[in-house]
C-alpha cells in the first residue's frame, strides 16, 4: 500500500472545514503568489491572489476572507500597513505574515497586532499549511 501524500492527508482533514472559506494571498512576487496558490489548491483550499495590498482592499474580498497570507515588504502599502488598516476598520482577518526580511522585533510587532503567524522565507510548507488549518478551524 502506498502511503498518502502530504497533499492527500491535508485534503482529507481540511476540505470539510474549508468550504466557503477563502484564503487571500497578498504578495508582490508573482512566483510566490503562484506557488502559494498551487499549494493551497493541492489541499483543496480556495484562494485568491493579489499583487498588492491596495489590490486586495479594492477587491471587496475582505468579508469573504477567512485567512490572509501577506508579505511584509511590498511596494506601496506594506503588509504591516495593511494589517493596521484592516484593524482600524474593525475587519479582523487572521493574518499569516511571510517575509525575507524579518527579525525578532518585527515578529513581536505583528504578533502583538493580532497576526497568527510570522514566517521567514524560505519557510516550511507544512508549517504554513498547519497555520492555515489552525486558523480556519477557529
Amino acid at each position: 500500500m502506498i502511503a498518502p501524500s502530504l497533499a492527500e492527508r491535508y485534503l482529507a482533514s481540511m476540505v470539510t472545514q474549508a468550504k466557503a472559506k477563502l484564503v487571500a494571498i497578498v504578495d508582490d512576487d508573482e512566483l510566490m503568489r503562484g506557488a502559494l496558490q498551487g499549494m493551497l489548491k493541492s489541499v483543496g483550499l480556495p484562494s485568491q491572489a493579489f499583487a498588492s495590498a491596495e489590490e486586495f482592499l479594492k477587491s471587496g474580498q475582505q468579508k469573504q476572507t477567512a485567512c490572509l497570507i501577506t508579505d511584509i515588504r511590498m511596494p506601496g502599502m506594506s503588509g504591516l500597513e495593511l494589517q493596521a488598516k484592516l484593524n482600524a476598520e474593525h475587519c479582523r482577518i487572521p493574518t499569516i505574515f511571510i517575509t525575507a526580511h524579518g527579525d525578532t522585533k518585527m515578529r513581536m510587532q505583528v504578533l502583538r497586532a493580532g497576526a497568527v503567524e510570522f514566517l521567514t522565507k524560505p519557510f516550511d510548507d507544512v508549517v504554513l499549511l498547519e497555520s492555515v488549518r489552525a486558523t480556519l478551524e477557529n
